[in-house]
């Protein structure tokens, strides 16, 4: 992984700023100038089958969210605030047990407000098991909604 000090604040957002990639274990694996791959370590706290112990479909959608918006900065270069607009994920198939998930995602477009994101997710040598598109919200700072019409 190229260690400039864009790829380093990278690193320290996904680790620090979003809690939930946090708490989950989600770091960043590799990134080039088109897109980035973040690695959900295997643990057996987010199995969401015991008999089979495959990682929860929440912790791999979680997954693949953070791998989106990591994208958009890749993309954006600039540290401004973002939120997911709309997020689908389908699932081709379970990952194999007991493996770490990778999730890689492509920002492939920005327009001054929307980001369009693409991803995948699978295990290291593996085919997708899920795959994922999604839509961000772009400098989202101090914006507050309109009140509803009566």
């Amino acid at each position: 992984m190229d260690e400039t000090p864009h790829l380093t604040l990278l690193q320290e957002a996904i680790a620090h700023f979003v809690p939930h990639n946090r708490a989950l274990g989600i770091v960043l694996h590799a990134a080039d100038d088109a897109t980035v791959t973040l690695r959900l370590p295997y643990s057996e706290k987010l199995v969401g089958n015991p008999l089979t112990a495959v990682l929860h479909g929440g912790a791999v959608t979680t997954l693949l969210d953070g791998a989106c918006g990591a994208a958009v900065y890749l993309k954006l270069r600039a540290p401004l605030p973002i939120a997911t607009l709309d997020l689908r994920v389908d699932f081709l198939g379970k990952p194999p047990a007991r493996q770490d998930v990778l999730a890689r995602a492509e920002c492939y477009r920005l327009t001054r407000s929307v980001a369009f994101v693409r991803a995948e997710a699978r295990v290291e040598g593996g085919e997708p098991f899920a795959a994922a598109t999604a839509t961000f919200a772009l400098d989202t700072r101090g914006r507050v909604p309109a009140p509803e019409a009566p």
